[in-house]
């Protein structure tokens, strides 16, 4: 791809997402949508390949319903109420329509079938931007509208999400289905506590942003593309081994690392809610997820010392230097825990 090329497409989506995200207006949110769409298509299939080509149109297919689905409901409201602001959808129907078509975009179940599939067919740079940057208009339209959004919908997708998310990235041996899965887990803990507290939606939202921008980072920088990839990382960079490793607990949510603050004041305030059965199920799920979060990073770590090594190829390979995400988020990522419950108290 140009350089020419790949600058209109990087513009195209900050500015897709940009207008999305500061519009008050139901058809100016819904053409920064579009912009967004239309930008990461060309994006999924640079690699001329039939699995990136049925990627990207699986891909277009899923979002284009999804536009359609919201523009729909913007409609029905605007027919009913005469306004087309954001915060005013008032009209059952439209809120309803509206809560499938984010959940969709964001790709919760039982609407992910897309994701893991689009993720395989996608180079892992594209990957990371779409379970990142691509996360960001949806999430600001359910930022803006979750006083009108159905609650039992959210609540029922987030269980689901939560528990599909953990079970089925147990049995996946390539690491973009495992961050596809991680991804649809860690949707199903922000949309659990959207309609109780924003405020720790935001967090939440930024701390799976800083995780995930690392991880796909390390997979990135190691060509990691299957579990057994990251088996003969500790060849090009032992310390890339460690950074992996660690940043895979995070994602897991183990303590003390970065991941386990979102999931602790999740289940704090679901509890304050007097929602226990719904915190028992949160709670039980993350362990499935942490399962996997756990074979991954053993398996990275398993080639710790170099006679325990089984490639015959890989240490020949030229090493990178780390690229700019990676050097900015690691720390970020891995450092911030120790200072949160001094923040917290």
């Amino acid at each position: 791809m140009s350089p020419t090329i790949y600058l209109i497409i990087i513009s195209s989506l900050t500015t897709g997402t940009i207008i999305t995200m500061t519009s008050h207006h139901w058809l100016l949110a819904w053409i920064g949508l579009e912009v967004n769409t239309l930008a990461i298509v060309p994006t999924i299939s640079t690699k001329h390949h039939p699995r990136s080509t049925e990627a990207a149109m699986k891909y277009f297919l899923t979002q284009a319903a999804a536009s359609a689905m919201i523009l729909f409901s913007s409609t029905t409201n605007a027919w009913t109420t005469g306004t087309w602001d954001i915060t005013q959808m008032t009209t059952p129907l439209s809120n309803t329509i509206l809560t499938i078509a984010l959940t969709m975009k964001l790709g919760l179940v039982p609407l992910h079938f897309w994701l893991p599939e689009v993720l395989q067919g996608s180079t892992l740079l594209t990957a990371m931007i779409i379970t990142t940057w691509q996360k960001l208009a949806p999430m600001a339209l359910i930022y803006m509208t979750i006083n009108n959004l159905s609650p039992m919908i959210l609540f029922s997708m987030a269980l689901l999400s939560s528990m599909v998310g953990g079970w089925s990235g147990m049995n996946q041996t390539q690491t973009r289905k495992i961050m596809a899965y991680s991804s649809i887990a860690h949707l199903g803990w922000m949309m659990v506590v959207a309609s109780i507290a924003t405020n720790i939606l935001t967090m939440t939202l930024l701390m799976y942003l800083m995780m995930t921008t690392t991880m796909f980072s390390s997979l990135i920088l190691s060509k990691s593309k299957t579990i057994q990839d990251t088996m003969t990382t500790w060849t090009t960079s032992p310390t890339l081994t460690i950074i992996m490793m660690m940043t895979l607990l995070s994602l897991g949510g183990l303590p003390p690392l970065t991941g386990f603050l979102p999931k602790w004041l999740i289940l704090e305030e679901l509890t304050t809610q007097n929602l226990i059965l719904l915190t028992t199920v949160m709670a039980l799920s993350s362990l499935l997820s942490l399962f996997f979060y756990l074979r991954l990073s053993y398996s990275t770590t398993l080639t710790l010392s170099p006679n325990t090594t089984q490639t015959k190829h890989k240490w020949r390979f030229k090493t990178t230097k780390p690229t700019l995400p990676l050097s900015i988020t690691t720390p970020i990522s891995l450092l911030l825990m120790p200072i949160m419950p001094t923040i917290i108290t």
